[in-house]
């Protein structure tokens, strides 16, 4: 089910994840999630960049559980935890985070 995004179309698999993690671009990922019925605020692109640098780090995408631990280290215990980050993200934070930071879906999440 391919998205669109500045006028070019992005091929994803059948739960939205981008097909080519190098296509990703700021521009699609607010079109993913416009498409979803939400905006991102400077909030959801800290997770977003947040989730990209982890990824480039270790390769993998981190469940919910590694990623509010990870969070709470690098921006504090404000933004490290589950009720934050279900308030930005509430199809369950990795999930939906990695789907706009183009990542695969984490393991783990169903």
């Amino acid at each position: 089910m391919p998205i669109e995004a500045n006028g070019k179309m992005y091929e994803t698999d059948e739960e939205g994840y981008l097909a080519d993690l190098n296509d990703w671009n700021p521009e699609l990922a607010a079109a993913m999630a416009k498409a979803d019925g939400a905006d991102l605020d400077e909030n959801h692109w800290e997770v977003i960049n947040f989730l990209r640098e982890y990824y480039e780090e270790y390769q993998i995408a981190p469940a919910v559980r590694v990623l509010t631990k990870a969070i709470g280290k690098k921006l504090g215990p404000d933004k490290g935890n589950s009720k934050y980050l279900y308030e930005l993200f509430p199809y369950g934070p990795a999930k939906q985070a990695c789907k706009y930071a183009g990542l695969p879906k984490p393991t783990g999440c169903v």
